[in-house]
């Protein structure tokens, strides 16, 4: 998977369609490997032949190779709803975001790409996905859908976040999930992509839009992204800097050493509180950190499918 000359022949911009299908090819492969081993032939767009049914409809040709029964999806078949949120506030374009290949990846583009690999997935099956962006307005929202037509112009609308770049939009988090619980009519698997930052933090008003979100039966994963090296180890050269909130804009001057233990406890106890109140309420809690592959967020989807029923 060549996505740094992909990045270069596009200007820097990624082609979603394409990187998102490569990333797919390239777990599935891996999956004979895994304990999910069984499971890959789904995501070639089958499904485990259950006894009683319509012989009609199996694929015998797959038989062949894997001794097991297997029927092909339709496109009539919809067995899973999923709706993917964006935080699309000024946070996560940090940091800036090269043309050079997949590590120059910022907070935004991992969650585009992440969001591409998931929907490239329910495509394959057949499943229905919906999209929501929101920074500090509601920028988005697309109710479920399996069609290509739909699956093409979500594609292309997070397309357009990309090349929109960075702006100064502050983050309402706890309006913005209230609103789209409230979209939200069908039981959905629901994963939510957000850098968690917030200039007014209340954890209290943060778990009532997310308990909110788990109303009418849905289930919940926090996708909380970050850049491990900067913004959790704080790992900057120990020079004078300065560092800008990219939200606020407030300032200051200081050598990153000096305050470099204390920041680092303090995210600490911060995700500890997080994961703790996550666990609490029954949110499934997800680290993505954008110097890593995709893997864990196509793991956690296939495992909180299994579960969903």
């Amino acid at each position: 998977m060549n996505i740094e000359k992909e990045l270069h022949e596009t200007g820097g911009f990624l082609n979603l369609d394409l990187l998102a299908r490569q990333v797919v090819e390239g777990y599935i492969s891996g999956m004979h490997k895994s304990p999910f081993h069984g499971f890959s032939a789904e995501f070639a767009e089958h499904k485990i032949y259950n006894s009683g049914e319509s012989t009609r409809h199996i694929d015998w040709k797959l038989f062949a190779k894997t001794d097991k029964l297997y029927t092909r999806r339709y496109e009539e078949e919809t067995n899973l709803r999923c709706h993917l949120i964006l935080d699309n506030s000024a946070s996560m374009h940090y940091p800036k975001m090269r043309s050079q290949g997949l590590n120059s990846l910022n907070k935004i583009g991992f969650s585009v790409l992440a969001s591409a690999c998931l929907m490239e997935i329910l495509k394959r099956q057949r499943d229905a996905v919906g999209v929501s962006i929101y920074s500090d307005e509601f920028e988005f929202y697309a109710p479920e859908k399996s069609s290509e037509r739909h699956h093409h112009m979500l594609l292309d609308k997070m397309n357009g976040i990309l090349k929109q770049g960075a702006k100064k939009k502050t983050t309402d988090t706890y309006t913005f999930l209230h609103q789209i619980a409230e979209k939200l009519k069908r039981r959905s698997l629901i994963f939510l992509f957000t850098d968690m930052f917030q200039a007014d933090a209340d954890e209290d008003k943060l778990f009532e839009a997310l308990r909110h979100l788990k109303y009418n039966r849905h289930e919940v994963i926090l996708f909380h992204v970050f850049d491990e090296k900067r913004e959790l180890n704080f790992d900057f050269e120990n020079t004078p800097r300065r560092f800008t909130d990219v939200e606020t804009g407030a300032e200051v001057d200081l050598y990153s050493e000096n305050i470099r233990e204390n920041y680092k406890k303090a995210v600490k106890s911060f995700l500890s509180d997080l994961k703790m109140q996550c666990a609490k309420y029954r949110i499934k809690y997800v680290e993505a950190d954008i110097n890593k592959n995709f893997d864990n967020i196509m793991t956690t989807y296939l495992l909180e499918k299994q579960k969903f029923g």
